[in-house]
């Protein structure tokens, strides 16, 4: 068993503590939602960071992040609102991320 003022052995370093290594965005989970749900990404590096909704017609819904952030594993969570503050309808959605030269998009749905 380590000690608490141990320092951290190799290999056993925590989530917090590592940094990825490529670029991710992760399945949002629940996936289908409601009323919210929760979208993980990594970022080997810190930079402009984009996250975006969009319904399938290609409209933009919400931009849930927009500026620079840090190198590490976030998890954003959308509330199912519009920009205005509305909630918006059930069907599916698209969330894009923008990260340096990474872009990525997945889809999710909004049960009702």
């Amino acid at each position: 068993e380590l000690e608490v003022d141990a320092p951290n052995p190799e290999g056993t370093a925590t989530e917090e503590e590592e940094l990825p290594v490529a670029y991710a965005l992760e399945q949002n989970y629940p996936n289908p939602f409601n009323p919210e749900t929760a979208i993980r990404f990594a970022l080997p590096q810190a930079g402009q960071v984009t996250l975006t909704i969009y319904d399938v017609s290609g409209r933009k819904v919400s931009t849930l992040v927009a500026g620079t952030m840090v190198a590490g594993t976030h998890t954003v969570v959308w509330d199912g609102r519009n920009m205005a503050g509305q909630r918006v309808a059930s069907g599916m959605y698209l969330y894009k991320i923008d990260a340096g030269t990474f872009t990525a998009t997945r889809k999710m749905v909004l049960l009702k």
